[in-house]
């Protein structure tokens, strides 16, 4: 009796602007197997586990999962159904910590395995299931692609899914991490989990697989035991033709070729003491168990790290300047380094190009296209035009556009990180091939890889590193497979002791105490501390300048204001953590005060203040929800959709009330200024809100995916977000916050004046800023907000105490809005170099 398919798809077609990405496409797997899909980049695989995970929906065709039609398949409901896929892109949120990713990623459950374990031991072991040795605190952008690669395998596993995707699952990792992963396939295999296995390695799928099928140019080309069918009829049907040879031929050296590179004494942060040359024509390889210095190596190379030693191109010894302009680099993360998402094929393929096209003062745009047309056509880049947005390209379309853009460049030297990870096997050769000939035309080309059978085939001469050090150069005949692996994992050297090199992490739990206060430096936290610090110091000079500063009358003068304030600032913030910006706010809180001025009067009875309190909360709820259905559903940018708002809500305003009228009562305003002491009761609420907006960030579900939705969409989208409800939801939060915030404003000025929110937009922004919320998105923190809002007060209430001009003011908040700027982007900065050099 045959079983039934754990996961059938029948007849998928998917269809992307005309061009076909699947046609008709059947594949199923069973239980208890693994299941290799095979084919080249472009071929439709990806595209069909992401329908297969409801991230694409197909134009046509049927989905069955344990035998069971699903009709529109979500990633809610895949996850829901067993279904967990590792993406060959990880689905990571770079601003939140490892932990959080878990947290976001998995359901509550999985943390509760164990009753005796917390939520950080059993996320510990989830990790250490796959080897992967990172800090449960640390950001995840902080990650090499290798540990996000582990991150994401570890989500997935902690699933114990029914149906496990993996999609190139080792094309960054060690040998011992490869290990250690299909250990734990087979471990989840052997309890009955289906696996289908996407990969460009023959020898992975004769280690792994029990059934392999082949995809080309989005068609079902067949489907075997892997027992019974060759490599070579497995590559006959991956690329539609016979491969004569996997690399193309090596240099024949002649002896008198000219040396045209040398490395004496190379030592950078990583490494150190590295010596080499080689000749015209010949290839440099860089080998060694990942996270040995090999990446480092590269990007000295590369100019993007200083070094010392000498590295000589040609006849001259060249400088980190220099290579940092004329090398042409391909980095080992093409996402994240390699390529501009947003822009055209074009675009990234000429960039480091621009001074050829140049004509006068202008680009010549038909030499641009003429010559970027030619370097992607003879790289064979498949792409639908040149004005494609180069995300949509392949993974290997998308490593020939970098190599395009790094041959247009007439580099001094080429340097590959890990050139064809993720590359099928016909678009490997094509690069090997270019390799090859800029060697031979006398560019020195230095490749990294961690595939030493790709070392062994292409390379003239291979450096093996190990801890930072170079161990064996291996020169000709002797590069071989065996001999690499060998010098990588006997060596006895111990790591390089470089004063810059990063420190190895510890073990997930483990705490050491600098690296606790390196990652308090680059947390959300950080900003307000040094606010607080702030508020201190000016504080203490103004109170030293004017005892009068902290009478009770100006503490809840100051507290009065910062409520209003500071109820807009909260708001603001949900809009900057989604990646978004709210320029209605400001409006819309001088809008509402214009309309609760008809019904706060002291003619009013209590009915017609309720009333006009609902009428309020309304409009607020509305344009929430109007600025969010204009970006979800209109696709207008958020600025230009608040924008709008901004513009209509302004001119209602002046609309209802040309001029200020319509006074607030003294009932309304005596409830709104009741105050404990010095403090008014609306700046404790106030207190208690923004406290408890923390906790819901850093705690719920809600927080997790607003911070999710900010920090990657796409990688949002991928583990169940509702992006459309959290956006939306998000900007009506924001509006509701506008409305507590015009009711302080409504009290403070005690007339419907249509011209006095507005100016509410900027310092909201600049409040929110100042308390370390990212303007890209993905982190901040209210309690920051907060803080920036009182410092904000604080420095108009001390031009006046200060006997200063309005001037002062406008100057205050410009320095503070500019080290906050310059504060921010140095620990960025600063984080990215350490992100480098881990």
């Amino acid at each position: 009796m045959l079983s039934v398919p754990t996961l059938s798809l029948s007849d998928i077609t998917k269809t992307y602007a005309g061009v076909v990405a699947l046609e008709n496409v059947s594949f199923d797997v069973l239980p208890g197997e693994v299941h290799a899909l095979l084919g080249e980049n472009g071929a439709g695989k990806s595209t069909l586990m992401n329908v297969a995970s409801g991230t694409v929906q197909p134009d046509s065709g049927t989905i069955r999962v344990g035998g069971e039609s699903i009709d529109v398949l979500s990633p809610a409901l895949a996850a829901a159904s067993g279904i967990a896929i590792v993406h060959q892109h990880p689905a990571v949120l770079p601003d939140m910590t490892v932990l959080e990713n878990l947290q976001v990623a998995l359901p509550a459950s999985a943390f509760r395995v164990d009753a005796a374990s917390s939520v950080e031991q059993t996320a510990s072991r989830m990790l250490a299931e796959v080897g992967l040795t990172a800090h449960l605190r640390d950001r995840v952008e902080s990650l090499t692609v290798a540990q996000k690669h582990l991150l994401e395998i570890a989500k997935a596993l902690a699933l114990k899914p029914k149906i496990l995707v993996l999609d190139e699952p080792t094309a960054p990792l060690g040998q011992d991490s490869v290990d250690l992963l299909f250990a734990r396939v087979r471990s989840a295999v052997a309890e009955g989990t289906s696996v289908i296995y996407i990969t460009h390695r023959m020898a992975e799928v004769r280690q792994l697989a029990t059934r392999v099928t082949v995809l080309r140019d989005g068609r079902f080309r067949g489907t075997a035991d892997v027992a019974e069918i060759t490599d070579d009829e497995l590559l006959a049907l991956i690329v539609g033709r016979k491969l004569e040879s996997t690399f193309p031929p090596k240099h024949e050296p002649t002896g008198d070729e000219p040396v045209n590179f040398v490395l004496d004494g190379f030592t950078a942060a990583g490494f150190a003491d590295v010596n080499a040359s080689t000749t015209r024509g010949q290839i440099l390889g860089v080998a060694g168990v990942v996270g040995n210095g090999q990446s480092e190596l590269l990007r000295a190379l590369a100019g993007l790290e200083p070094f010392t030693g000498t590295a000589t191109v040609g006849d001259r010894a060249v400088t980190p300047g220099e290579l940092l302009h004329r090398a042409g680099y391909m980095p080992a993360d093409r996402h994240r380094e390699g390529l501009m998402m947003t822009l055209t094929v074009q675009e990234n393929a000429a960039v480091s190009a621009l001074s050829k096209f140049k004509k006068v003062l202008f680009l010549s745009t038909s030499r641009e296209v003429s010559e970027v047309g030619s370097t992607l056509d003879s790289l064979n880049v498949k792409a639908p035009a040149m004005d494609a947005v180069v995300s949509s390209l392949s993974g290997g379309n998308q490593q020939k556009v970098v190599m395009a853009r790094a041959l247009l460049s007439e580099p001094l030297i080429v340097v590959a990180d890990e050139p064809t990870q993720g590359v099928d096997v016909g678009a490997r050769l094509e690069i090997y091939k270019i390799l090859r000939q800029v060697s031979a035309s006398g560019i020195p080309v230095i490749i990294a890889s961690s595939d030493a059978k790709e070392l062994e085939g292409l390379c003239d001469q291979v450096i093996v590193m190990s801890r930072g050090h170079a161990v064996d150069l291996i020169v000709g005949d002797d590069i071989t497979e065996e001999r690499i692996v060998r010098a990588a994992v006997s060596s006895t050297t111990h790591t390089v002791e470089v004063p810059t090199i990063r420190k190895q992490r510890p073990l997930a739990g483990t705490k050491v105490r600098s690296e606790g206060f390196g990652r308090f430096v680059q947390g959300d936290y950080a900003p307000t501390v040094l606010l607080i610090g702030i508020i201190v110091l000016l504080g203490a000079f103004i109170f030293g300048q004017n005892a009068r500063y902290l009478s009770a009358f100006n503490i809840y003068s100051v507290l009065t204001l910062v409520a209003a304030l500071g109820f807009i600032a909260l708001g603001q913030t949900i809009a900057l953590i989604i990646g978004g910006i709210d320029l209605s706010v400001g409006p819309l809180a001088g809008f509402l005060v214009v309309v609760g001025s008809f019904f706060f009067n002291d003619d009013k009875p209590l009915s017609i203040v309720a009333l006009g309190l609902v009428l309020m909360f309304v409009i607020a709820i509305a344009t929430g929800f109007v600025n969010g259905a204009l970006i979800r559903f209109g696709k207008f940018t958020a600025i230009a959709a608040t924008l709008t708002l901004y513009i209509g809500l302004q001119g209602l305003s002046f609309l209802l009330r040309d001029s200020p009228d319509g006074y607030i009562g003294a009932g309304m305003t005596a409830v709104m200024t009741t105050k404990v002491g010095p403090v008014p009761i609306a700046f404790i609420v106030l207190v208690v809100v923004a406290v408890a907006l923390e906790f819901a960030l850093r705690r719920s579900r809600w927080g997790r995916r607003l911070r999710a939705t900010g920090s990657s969409e796409e990688s949002a989208r991928r583990i169940g977000v509702n992006i459309n409800k959290t956006v939306v939801l998000a900007y009506m939060l924001t509006s509701i916050f506008a409305f507590l915030g015009a009711i302080m404003l409504m009290v403070q000025i005690g007339v419907g004046d249509p011209a006095q929110g507005v100016s509410y937009t900027l310092t909201s922004i600049t409040a929110v800023v100042l308390g370390g919320t990212s303007l890209l998105g993905g982190r901040g923190t209210f309690i920051g907000t907060l803080f920036g809002s009182i410092l904000l007060i604080q420095v108009l209430n001390a031009t006046t105490f200060l006997g200063l001009s309005q001037m002062w003011q406008y100057i205050f908040q410009g320095v503070l809005i500019l080290a906050a700027a310059v504060l921010y982007s140095v620990a960025r900065s600063r984080k990215k170099k350490l992100e480098a050099l881990g």
